[in-house]
């Protein structure tokens, strides 16, 4: 019985290796797909809860409130587009004055720690910029903007399709096997997987929609510039656990220390958005969500350096719903339902 468990934990151990470099090195190929179906399912989970509505879902029809759902994604995406672009060239107009507060920022911090030599853009280069090849940095930026827009397109692309073909997905289901009970159980994991992810989606969404809201009228009442890009930067950076809270709020801070100069306002802009991020994210998200996914918050953390790890950036942006979508398919066996249980943050799968 012992040798049998410990072959069981070998050859479970050699499984996940397997599927662990199967999905790194399908990096190119899986991100998008994957992407597509969370898109998939937050315009579905929006149309669930427009049609939850006790005025809209008894008068629209329910593939008329997808084809708004859809409408209010390509809307959001293209916007987001227009709003990076827009961006761009400002940041383009405000680099020399950018340029002379970040020196006038380096001068006065060198000389509050008591450096002796006042820094200059021409000693900086000769310390700093020798160090970096500035080339190499800006074709390094021009190739991830183009290949986060060719995904964009792709995953696009794929969403259309799977819209498409999700009124017979049901009859492929039934025709999986010929058992109904097997079919019962697969139905059973896809329900509560759809049920469960899609209102995590649809509502982090609004969540994170609010939270950049509520962020760009902090940092418009203390004059930053480009204040709608910072906002945009804090809803999709909220996505990721715990660490994106925190370089939401500091990509911001760090361009308003440029910007600003004077600590008062840097500090009080700095309290105003974590506070916004400490009474949504801690407040009003468990409030709405209540316990909607059932993940400890240890789990979370580890996952979010494994996805992180297989698929960078994009890995991040994914770990908590595929880890739910994990979660979910080991709770209906019972060979697997104990690491179900201990993924749960309450201990029932």
């Amino acid at each position: 019985m012992a040798n049998e468990r410990l072959l069981g934990v070998v050859l479970a151990t050699v499984l996940a290796v397997i599927i662990g470099w199967v999905l790194h090195i399908g990096k190119a190929v899986l991100v998008p797909i994957v992407f597509a179906v969370l898109l998939s399912y937050v315009i579905l989970g929006l149309a669930r809860m427009l049609q939850r509505l006790p005025v809209v879902g008894a008068r629209v029809p329910g593939g008329l409130l997808v084809a708004f759902s859809v409408l209010a994604m390509v809307l959001a995406l293209a916007a987001g587009a227009a709003l990076l672009s827009s961006n761009i060239g400002k940041l383009v107009q405000m680099a020399p004055q950018l340029q002379e507060s970040l020196l006038s920022v380096i001068q006065g911090s060198a000389a509050w720690l008591g450096i002796e030599f006042t820094p200059t853009w021409q000693s900086l280069r000769t310390d700093v910029l020798e160090q970096v090849s500035l080339q190499r940095l800006v074709g390094s930026a021009v190739v991830s903007l183009t290949t986060v827009l060719t995904t964009i397109g792709l995953v696009l692309l794929y969403v259309g399709f799977l819209l498409l073909e999700r009124q017979g997905f049901d009859r492929k289901v039934g025709r999986l096997s010929g058992d109904p009970v097997t079919v019962t159980r697969i139905r059973h994991i896809i329900g509560k997987v759809n049920d469960r992810i899609g209102s995590y989606l649809a509502l982090k969404t609004l969540i994170n929609i609010l939270l950049g809201l509520v962020s760009w009228l902090i940092m418009v009442a203390f004059g930053l510039e480009l204040a709608a890009f910072w906002a945009v930067l804090i809803a999709v950076m909220n996505y990721v656990p715990y660490i994106g809270s925190f370089l939401g709020v500091l990509f911001p801070v760090a361009f308003a220390v440029v910007q600003l100069g004077e600590p008062g306002p840097l500090l009080a802009m700095s309290a105003g958005l974590i506070a916004a991020q400490f009474a949504i994210g801690n407040l009003l998200e468990p409030l709405l969500m209540g316990n909607t996914l059932n993940l400890s918050p240890f789990v979370i953390l580890v996952t979010l350096a494994i996805w992180s790890g297989l698929w960078g950036i994009a890995g991040a942006f994914l770990s908590v719903p595929m880890t739910a979508v994990v979660a979910l398919a080991l709770s209906e066996f019972p060979q697997t339902r104990p690491i179900a249980v201990l993924l749960s943050r309450n201990g029932q799968a």
